[in-house]
């Protein structure tokens, strides 16, 4: 009985202050409740908008992740490959610089087929990881792939068409490695 005592005790302490026609249940204002109900939907409604936008947030996230992961994988080697074009770069001018005559001796035919397989070897690996020349000759001049070095009169060829190749350039899958040295056309004069 003394637990009910306190109980009703703790109730009119609570009770003190707050108006007597809200204690009996004779409420008339619903404007208060009414009110409390607006805000009430207004928050769920900001709740509601923020999900939404955190969900869209974290799908971005993820997208651009998976991009970033997948580049990663397609664009890993770019660095590398950059530094074996050089190599690519100096085994074909050595090729290049073998006069015709000394590649029917007998002594160096082993050496210049060593050659050759080394650079056939190269572009194979090239290929397996997409790594592809860029056409120059005979092309109209494209900034994005071309590096034009020089301007060549030529009346043979159109303005702007590249006539001469200093250094190939190559493309990994779809983005530049290095772009092609080229000499361009122009008209003689």
């Amino acid at each position: 009985m003394s637990d009910d005592k306190t109980r009703d005790e703790a109730v009119e302490q609570e009770l003190k202050g707050v108006p007597e026609d809200m204690i009996d249940g004779d409420e008339t204002d619903d404007t208060g409740e009414g009110d409390r109900l607006a805000a009430l939907e207004e928050e769920l409604a900001e709740a509601k908008q923020q999900v939404l936008y955190a969900r869209a947030e974290t799908q971005n996230v993820r997208r651009r992740m998976e991009k970033d992961v997948s580049d990663a994988r397609a664009y890993a080697a770019t660095g590398f490959a950059r530094d074996i074009l050089s190599v690519h770069d100096n085994l074909t001018r050595a090729l290049q610089a073998v006069p015709e005559d000394l590649r029917e001796d007998e002594k160096l035919k082993g050496l210049i087929a060593g050659i050759e397989a080394t650079a056939r070897e190269i572009d194979k690996v090239f290929g397996q990881h997409g790594i592809t020349r860029i056409a120059a000759i005979g092309m109209p001049l494209d900034p994005n792939q071309h590096q034009a070095m020089v301007e060549i009169p030529s009346d043979e060829a159109e303005p702007g068409t590249v006539v001469q190749e200093m250094q190939s350039g190559y493309m990994i899958k779809d983005r530049l490695l290095r772009p092609a040295m080229v000499g361009v056309a122009k008209k003689p004069g």
